[in-house]
């Protein structure tokens, strides 16, 4: 929900603290002559702002959940520069939702200057933007098909990143063991039925074996320096603005 929450008056929601101020999850990749946006959500427009970010050259997806998805007018911003359509990847499932929500995008009849264009690209298995290796990581989310990523660039840092999860299956946990960097879901410490608690991230993190890692996708139960305190010192919580340089 993004906290503040609204109508909350918990001491994190009041806080004064930049960093208990957060935005509906989302990263910007940047890899060589590249600029790859992780999903386009409500907060969208004013996290661009933010960053300073005009230019994108694809927006690959997570899930189509509205926290994840329901920014993507704002994607017409990175449309008016280009000649040709903006490159979205997503799941075949997520593929199909977006195309519900938002089909005067993606019908050739209802095409008009200025708007978003997308050149729909179905995930099914890795791609490349140049050197940067993109890897879906399918995970166990809610109802939807849901992936993380992982990014690979020579001499970089491997990044993974995986927003939503309540369970990551042998397969995926394979593909991310002693990576670099992972960012990782964790909710809350109270069980949720779709994404990890504290605890479960943690244990994600250890089994991963991953040499660094930053919660993401946190409710208003969290106060940023209170839980960097008490958690592993490879641990980090994430923050809006954020950068990572690997």
């Amino acid at each position: 929900m993004g906290v503040p929450v609204i109508g909350c008056d918990c001491e994190v929601c009041r806080s004064e603290e930049p960093k208990n101020k957060r935005f509906r999850s989302s990263v910007v990749v940047r890899a060589g002559e590249f600029t790859i946006l992780v999903d386009s959500g409500p907060d969208l427009r004013m996290q661009a702002l933010r960053e300073g970010l005009r230019e994108i050259d694809a927006v690959i997806y997570t899930h189509a959940h509205l926290d994840h998805v329901a920014g993507f007018d704002e994607l017409r911003a990175f449309c008016w520069r280009k000649q040709e359509p903006l490159p979205l990847h997503a799941t075949e499932g997520c593929m199909e939702t977006l195309v519900q929500m938002y089909g005067w995008a993606f019908s050739p009849e209802m095409f008009v200057p200025g708007y978003v264009r997308p050149d729909a690209r179905v995930i099914d298995g890795p791609f490349f933007y140049g050197d940067l290796k993109i890897t879906p990581l399918p995970v166990t989310h809610a109802a939807v098909e849901t992936i993380g990523f992982l990014f690979e660039y020579p001499g970089a840092a491997k990044v993974a990143y995986i927003s939503d999860v309540k369970i990551i299956p042998d397969e995926t946990m394979a593909l991310i063991r002693r990576v670099d960097v992972l960012v990782i879901d964790a909710l809350r410490t109270v069980d949720h039925p779709t994404h990890f608690t504290l605890a479960e991230a943690l244990a994600a993190v250890e089994e991963s074996g991953a040499k660094e890692a930053w919660l993401t996708h946190l409710t208003h139960e969290f106060d940023t320096d209170e839980l960097e305190a008490r958690i592993p010192a490879n641990v980090h919580v994430a923050w809006d603005g954020l950068r990572i340089l690997g």
